[in-house]
């Protein structure tokens, strides 16, 4: 059962941009002044959401987010800033609040306009069915490829509560992903506060992920709060935000297009966090690397491969290599038996250690595997 923070509202309606009467419009009403922050995609090419998303965030108070899933209205040009402008003004009329107070976000195919047709007509019985018992529905109304819908929730010492609803399976790749998400508290916080926490919580979770390398245009994070509650532990708050954000970038990445397991990497003992991160993004977005874990093929030389990529220098003697906790590569010889390895990697969630032996700094990816179930889901997208 969903927990709401107190001061939310959620609705959701089917317009038809999805097929079979999907629900592919949802909204999130704070039914008072709230505060909110939000973080982007760093795609140079950005759709028109979080164009005007990165606008209203300016203003010091915000009452609503608007989704629609489908259509992502990117690369839309001035029409497109025109019929999310169209939208806004006549859901902020509904809802009697600035059009400047609705944060906007959307997802699905690149290139198409938003059907007003479709939304404009819509909007009404969206409002009309707002309700704190509706989050799941929200949910469901922003999935695109998506198989289940991500919903993560937390409690402070304080009893101030965190809800994060999330989408995202496929072109996940830090920095951000195509991934939406949507954190609610009903805790009291300055915008300068939500920033820092948001910024750190992002960093640790959804930038940290990867399902197949690519970034999408509509990336956007959302943090409103609703102002409720005071915020008496600060640490214990800024804990439960970034436990929250990493459930739900868990989720997206089992989730991921086509995935059968999660595979945990982390690179040990290097020189510095941007080499680090470097080493562990390389081996995770590597399809050698990814189709060797969905066969359960124990081929360590493509590990090794990915780290050389990376233009890095480190020395391939020292590198060590745990699969699950268990000695696979040390000196560059296998530690285990292959039979046994193939077991490890036929598990759901699999933990892959690198250790270079060049200094201290550790770093964490979550990816997963890639089959033939990816290739299928994204040459069919659109139809």
């Amino acid at each position: 059962m969903v927990s709401v923070p107190e001061g939310f509202l959620f609705s959701a309606v089917s317009c038809g941009i999805k097929k079979e009467g999907k629900l592919d419009l949802g909204l999130i009403f704070c039914e008072r002044k709230g505060t909110a922050w939000g973080v982007f995609t760093k795609n140079t090419l950005k759709a028109v959401p979080v164009l005007i998303g990165k606008t209203n965030l300016k203003e010091p108070f915000h009452r609503a987010i608007v989704v629609n899933s489908g259509v992502a209205n990117a690369a839309t040009g001035e029409e497109g800033i025109k019929r999310a402008e169209a939208v806004l003004k006549d859901l902020a009329s509904l809802l009697k609040v600035k059009p400047l107070e609705i944060l906007p976000a959307s997802t699905g195919v690149i290139g198409e306009q938003l059907p007003l047709e479709k939304i404009i007509p819509k909007l009404s019985e969206l409002v009309a069915g707002l309700s704190p018992d509706r989050a799941e529905d929200f949910a469901k109304a922003i999935m695109t490829t998506d198989t289940f819908p991500k919903i993560a929730q937390r409690t402070t010492k304080d009893g101030v509560k965190l809800l994060g609803i999330a989408k995202g399976a496929g072109m996940i790749a830090p920095n951000m992903a195509t991934m939406l998400a949507f954190i609610l508290t009903d805790g009291y916080l300055k915008k300068e506060e939500m920033r820092k926490l948001l910024s750190k919580a992002v960093d640790q979770s959804f930038n940290r992920i990867t399902v197949d390398g690519d970034t999408s245009t509509n990336d956007t994070v959302y943090f409103l709060a609703s102002g409720i509650k005071e915020v008496k532990d600060g640490t214990d708050f800024a804990e439960n935000l970034i436990s929250l954000a990493k459930e739900l970038a868990y989720l997206i990445v089992k989730d991921g297009e086509g995935a059968t397991k999660v595979i945990r990497v982390e690179i040990k003992g290097a020189r510095n966090k941007e080499e680090a991160r470097a080493f562990a993004m390389s081996i995770a977005n590597s399809p050698l690397v990814k189709t060797a874990f969905y066969g359960a093929d124990p081929n360590w030389g493509r590990i090794l491969s990915a780290l050389g990529k990376t233009g890095i220098d480190f020395d391939p003697q020292l590198v060590q290599i745990f699969l699950n906790d268990k000695p696979w590569v040390k000196e560059l010889s296998v530690q285990t038996k292959e039979e046994d390895l193939r077991k490890e990697m036929q598990k759901n969630e699999v933990s892959l250690v690198v250790h270079l032996k060049l200094g201290k700094v550790s770093y964490e990816v979550l990816t997963c595997d890639l089959t033939e179930d990816y290739i299928r889901i994204n040459a069919s997208y659109r139809s």
